[in-house]
């Protein structure tokens, strides 16, 4: 793949390298900052990539890891505010309690719903780029869904 490929791609996979870094990062300037870094960070390792047909995967791969590296600096971090779920654009439809639901599971199971129903992402893409079995992404995805169920339906989200 030239740079010029990766650059393209890249620009097609915006909104989706927004998305899955919202799903583990709340501030939009730290998802700014993840999504720059893991571009950065795949122009100067675009010799890894083994294939052309997995650069999607190997990039959502590389944005997932530059997450995790803002949240082990913000562990030692000590917030004075408290976080408040982020206000939605308008739709049309109240989606407010299913976000907030969404905003209660565990990373692990957040970050599988998110790239199985928001992105598109199989099931074997999803324990690629998480290196996971794919059984446990199956089972993550079904435990997701109950609990959502059962929140969703007591109408809580908290």
């Amino acid at each position: 793949m030239t740079k010029e490929q990766l650059g393209s791609l890249i620009l097609a996979s915006e909104d989706s390298l927004y998305h899955v870094a919202k799903t583990l990062l709340r501030e939009d300037a730290d998802c700014a900052d993840a999504i720059q870094e893991a571009i950065v960070s795949a122009f100067t390792k675009l010799h890894t990539l083994r294939r052309d047909e997995y650069a999607k995967t190997w990039l959502t791969r590389i944005l997932i890891n530059e997450c995790y590296d803002i949240l082990r600096h913000q562990k030692h971090l000590v917030s004075i505010e408290e976080q408040v779920v982020p206000e939605r654009e308008e739709t049309g439809r109240d989606y407010s309690d299913l976000y907030e639901a969404l905003e209660t599971l565990p990373e692990e199971m957040r970050i599988c719903v998110t790239l199985f129903y928001m992105e598109g992402y199989s099931i074997r893409e999803i324990a690629s780029i998480l290196e996971v079995k794919e059984n446990t992404v199956k089972s993550r995805l079904s435990r997701a869904k109950a609990k959502l169920r059962r929140d969703l339906e007591a109408g809580k989200t908290m």
